[in-house]
């Protein structure tokens, strides 16, 4: 069958969100995956991904893509996160076309953080690489509040006084992300920015997935008063963290056996160099 791979910009974007809404996860609404790739940070992006269109002008087949220019290890560098990945079956054969369009970009590094089962194996024969991505999950209790200095504040104004620098630039750039949530954790003159996603784990959207702490030592000194305002505050029970954001594996832990995989590719980065943030996690819940 005869296809072609477009670029997805400007109206094509409204036709890739139908699409996806359609053949891919009906729970996410057409104008929310639309949302999804205006991503709320200042970038150059070239396209929101590929599409493969066939004769008749039919959508049949999307590859999102998220795109971020970062400073890394004091230089300039740009990103392109893969995201949402849907052919009709009919048309699978010609799924790569999409994936060697992106990849074909020169002057990024790629990053794949959400891959299904049957697309690791693609992406490692394209040179792919695994972050590591040792899980403890954490039961949201609600621990007795301690009188004192520490501060958990979910508040806008509370975090724009607390951050400076960096961090607060990542604040101001992911404040309207609309997966992002936001909390910062104040020790006397410690603080830590802390960025969590809802995320669903046997259908159930009653779980934080941790994607950003600035500060691992204080998240885990106040891990207890932060699980109790994630469970008051955000109604989420139970809280997933990778140890390659929050360090060692804080007490009542529980290691889980599997963990969802995350991947990139990259000539010059290595693992600690790529993180979750200016990507799909942060702009598209599903």
């Amino acid at each position: 069958m005869a296809v072609r791979v477009e670029p997805i910009t400007g109206p094509r974007v409204a036709a890739a969100g139908q699409f996806l809404h359609t053949h891919l996860n009906g729970r996410v609404p057409v104008q929310a995956w639309v949302r999804a790739v205006d991503v709320p940070w200042q970038v150059d992006a070239p396209n929101h991904g590929m599409m493969l269109v066939g004769d008749d002008g039919a959508v049949v087949g999307v590859l999102l893509a998220f795109y971020a220019e970062r400073t890394v290890a004091g230089r300039p560098a740009r990103f392109c996160n893969l995201g949402a990945w849907c052919v009709l079956p009919e048309y699978r054969f010609h799924s790569l076309k999409l994936l060697k369009a992106l990849l074909a970009q020169p002057g990024h590094h790629f990053t794949d953080l959400s891959p299904s089962g049957n697309v690791v194996p693609i992406n490692t024969r394209l040179g792919f690489r695994f972050l590591p991505t040792t899980t403890v999950l954490l039961p949201n209790l609600p621990w007795p509040s301690l009188p004192g200095r520490r501060v958990v504040s979910s508040d806008p104004e509370v975090i724009r006084r607390t951050l400076t620098g960096h961090e607060l630039a990542h604040y101001l750039d992911h404040a309207d992300a609309p997966a992002a949530r936001h909390v910062v954790l104040v020790d006397g003159d410690e603080s830590s920015y802390v960025v969590f996603r809802r995320d669903r784990r046997k259908s159930l959207p009653l779980f934080a997935s941790i994607l950003h702490v600035s500060n691992p030592a204080l998240f885990r000194r106040m891990h207890r008063p932060l699980l109790r305002h994630l469970l008051l505050r955000h109604g989420v029970v139970a809280t997933l963290a990778e140890l390659r954001l929050v360090g060692a594996r804080p007490p009542l832990s529980v290691l889980l056996p599997d963990t969802r995989r995350k991947m990139f590719r990259s000539d010059s980065l290595d693992p600690d160099d790529v993180d979750y943030l200016y990507s799909e996690l942060v702009c598209l819940s599903w």
